[in-house]
């Protein structure tokens, strides 16, 4: 086996541990958010199922060069995958200013203490960040732009697990429940960025 064939396998590899973690990621965060009323852990969810299709589609990505597929096929793909992508995070920007503002005006439930949340946001920051290193390593080995684009969205990932952790810390310790919906709207920075470069296919 070839270095580079080695490097594809480490690709695979790699995108297949982020498509297991964030569906694992994403069903805890969501059913955990819908129990607690918690906006910000909703969206990390949902973003968390977002960085399953990328990861899933730089998987796929790799098995079509080791099955011998034309490049001209795999960056169609990824192009057509990140724009895919881009738009998707665009709405769930969308989603969490309409809903976080809705509950900052007082329509809604209040968020609850969400032990479960804060856990799974802070394994997230353990291992997102981790992660992200392998697959920079591993893009710039291989000359990937498609994993390199995966990995920022992996860092995006531990960023987001930061941010929606200090709203749920906030809200379990001093009972500021509104520190929930804020932070879910300083996730959409980062989101609409997010989102704008998988609709551009290109990341900074």
């Amino acid at each position: 086996m070839s270095q580079r064939e080695r490097l594809i396998r480490r690709g695979l590899q790699l995108s297949f541990f982020t498509v297991i973690w964030n569906v694992i990621e994403g069903v805890v965060a969501i059913a955990s958010g819908i129990v607690a009323g918690s906006v910000a852990l909703i969206g990390f969810g949902v973003d968390s199922f977002v960085e399953t299709a990328s990861g899933a589609v730089v998987g796929w990505r790799f098995s079509y060069e080791m099955r011998g597929r034309s490049q001209e096929q795999v960056e169609k793909a990824e192009l057509w995958s990140a724009r895919v992508t881009g738009a998707l995070l665009l709405v769930l920007a969308l989603y969490l200013l309409l809903d976080s503002g809705r509950r900052l005006l007082g329509f809604g439930r209040e968020p609850e203490a969400s032990k479960v949340g804060i856990a799974l946001t802070i394994i997230s920051l353990v291992v997102m960040p981790l992660l992200a290193r392998a697959k920079l390593k591993t893009a710039g080995s291989l000359g990937s732009k498609a994993l390199r684009v995966d990995s920022y969205e992996t860092i995006t990932c531990a960023w987001l697990a930061a941010v929606a952790l200090s709203g749920l810390v906030l809200n379990a310790v001093l009972g500021w429940w509104w520190a929930d919906p804020l932070a879910a709207l300083a996730l959409i920075p980062l989101i609409v960025r997010e989102g704008l470069e998988g609709l551009r296919g290109e990341a900074d």
